[in-house]
């Protein structure tokens, strides 16, 4: 014998089935799949999409001081003087090195000379300072060439022989005598093989 069911508890029936397949709120598995805090991280999303791992990004390195500080300059009073009287000759040797050699010494020292000199010294200081990564600020490199030329210069001047250049020979020579120092390296001594004087 069959049972008559109400046409209304039919349609609710119906009604809630159909609202746990698309997930309703009411659905105690909807909202824990609803919740945002158990969803996945987006570098874990992006590998799921793409199949592929998600490295994070490589650590950024920290920036150093100089080796040698700005009023260290009378530490070298040789090069002091040579950048106080004859600033375009210690730039431009700086220039060639930053450069790595291709802007000869001459015509960036002419350049110091003829145009706006300190204008010219902070951009070159900046890319330095860039270069090889070295703290400071394009404020604070502007300031210190307009303030005191000669000692920036010269601290320039050392960092670069402290980097294992020596700006005085150009880019090509300084570069030729590291790989000659590298090439030439002294090999550790070896102890000298001694015949067995007993045999007869």
């Amino acid at each position: 014998m069959s049972h008559a069911y109400p046409p209304n508890a039919i349609s609710n029936q119906s009604n809630s089935l159909s609202l746990k397949r698309m997930g309703a709120p009411d659905d105690p598995e909807a909202r824990h799949e609803a919740d945002p805090s158990q969803e996945p991280s987006q570098p874990a999303a992006a590998a799921a999409a793409t199949g592929l791992p998600v490295a994070p990004p490589p650590p950024q390195f920290d920036y150093g001081p100089w080796s040698t500080g700005l009023w260290d300059c009378f530490s070298d009073f040789e090069r002091f003087c040579i950048s106080f009287w004859c600033p375009c000759v210690t730039f431009g040797q700086i220039s060639e090195i930053v450069d790595r050699g291709t802007s000869p010494c001459f015509i960036n020292g002419a350049i110091y000379f003829l145009k706006c000199a300190r204008c010219y010294a902070f951009v070159y200081r900046l890319k330095m300072r860039k270069q090889y990564r070295i703290v400071g600020s394009a404020v604070e490199d502007f300031a210190v060439h307009c303030c005191c030329e000669a000692c920036a210069l010269t601290q320039e001047y050392r960092e670069l022989q402290n980097r294992g250049f020596n700006p005085s020979l150009g880019w090509v020579e300084s570069v030729e005598r590291q790989n000659h120092g590298v090439a030439m390296a002294p090999t550790p001594p070896v102890a000298p093989i001694v015949e067995d004087c007993m045999k007869r």
